[in-house]
């Protein structure tokens, strides 16, 4: 992604995108960027904040509706996709609405990216979309694997895409983080499993992936950031330690732990200083010299999941984390 160029977020006004947007405009100073979503008081209160901004510019569109991407994306030269239906719960109960942002939308910004000629295309994953067990994670996938594919339909047109996954945001809205602090008036955490773990990642990290994958890509790549993990009772214990932890059971559609990197990807993946690399199973790109470079063939069999992770981030640094966001919490 270079600078002085023009960018469009879908979704923009969301966690990742509340982030992405001041970090962006520092690092790279853009010529415009262009936040698209549907949620018009969300736009509202995020003109005020840049209202004297001229590089921030608004519009409103779904990523359901293609005739209103394509529009959007005129002139623009790079597209990061973080629009998504992604409470799991809500995926439930609402199959037809989350298939029709998560798939059908990520079918329309592929078809869009080809057709206006965008030069590179990121599109943001979760670990939920590894070895999927609920419809969210499914639709994830489906989005993932259409992503990739995108690279070898494109025909006269440029574009590349490829895919950022990473895996629980710290902090962010919806989360366990800011549930437990929301909780703690009532006396009680409720805790789903005593064994569930998770992995921890910030929105600067994640941000950060996202320019990695923008610099680094060759078009196919699934880009998995090395993160720790942690146990949800260590959250809870670390928040308030003389707070019960009251069982309540996994919710519908809720893993006990976190994967990014299931072991039928393996023979495809790549270990590098700071993150995983997913290479395509199609057109042999897995194995292809000038994709790899310096990466690292993982094991037979590697698995990378948040109960099996070597790295583990401790109670005291979470509480170093906690003490320094904590006014942040829950307002992205």
């Amino acid at each position: 992604m270079k600078k002085n160029s023009n960018i469009l977020i879908t979704g923009g006004t969301g966690s990742f995108g509340s982030k992405f947007i001041p970090l962006t405009l520092e690092k790279y100073n853009p010529k415009r960027l262009v936040v698209f979503s549907r949620d018009e008081i969300k736009q509202w209160d995020m003109q005020k904040v840049y209202q004297h901004d001229p590089r921030v510019r608004f519009f409103i569109g779904d990523v359901r509706d293609k005739e209103r991407l394509m529009r959007a994306l005129d002139g623009i030269d790079y597209v990061v996709h973080a629009a998504a239906t992604k409470i799991v719960p809500t995926a439930e109960y609402n199959p037809f609405e989350c298939v029709k942002t998560n798939v059908l939308g990520a079918m329309n910004v592929i078809d869009a990216c080809l057709d206006k000629n965008i030069k590179n295309c990121v599109a943001l994953s979760t670990d939920k979309a590894s070895n999927p067990i609920n419809l969210y994670g499914a639709t994830k996938l489906a989005s993932d694997k259409m992503f990739v594919a995108g690279n070898s339909y494109s025909g006269s047109a440029k574009c590349k895409f490829s895919v950022v996954r990473y895996g629980n945001v710290m902090g962010s809205r919806g989360s366990v983080i800011p549930f437990f602090l929301e909780k703690e008036k009532d006396g009680f955490f409720p805790i789903t499993d005593l064994r569930m773990t998770r992995f921890m990642i910030s929105l600067e990290e994640g941000v950060k992936l996202v320019w990695k994958a923008f610099e680094d890509m060759s078009g196919g790549e699934i880009y998995v950031k090395k993160i720790p993990s942690m146990k949800i009772t260590d959250i809870a214990n670390a928040i308030n330690p003389k707070i019960e932890k009251r069982l309540v059971g996994i919710r519908p559609g809720e893993k006990l732990h976190e994967q990014m990197i299931g072991f039928e990807d393996s023979p495809y993946t790549y270990e590098y200083n700071s993150y995983y690399k997913i290479f395509p199973s199609i057109h042999n790109w897995s194995s292809d010299p000038s994709r790899i470079r310096d990466g690292k063939k993982v094991s037979d069999n590697f698995t990378y999941s948040s109960d099996t992770n070597p790295e583990w981030m401790s109670i005291e640094d979470f509480k170093k984390w906690l003490k320094k966001n904590h006014s942040l919490i829950g307002k992205y």
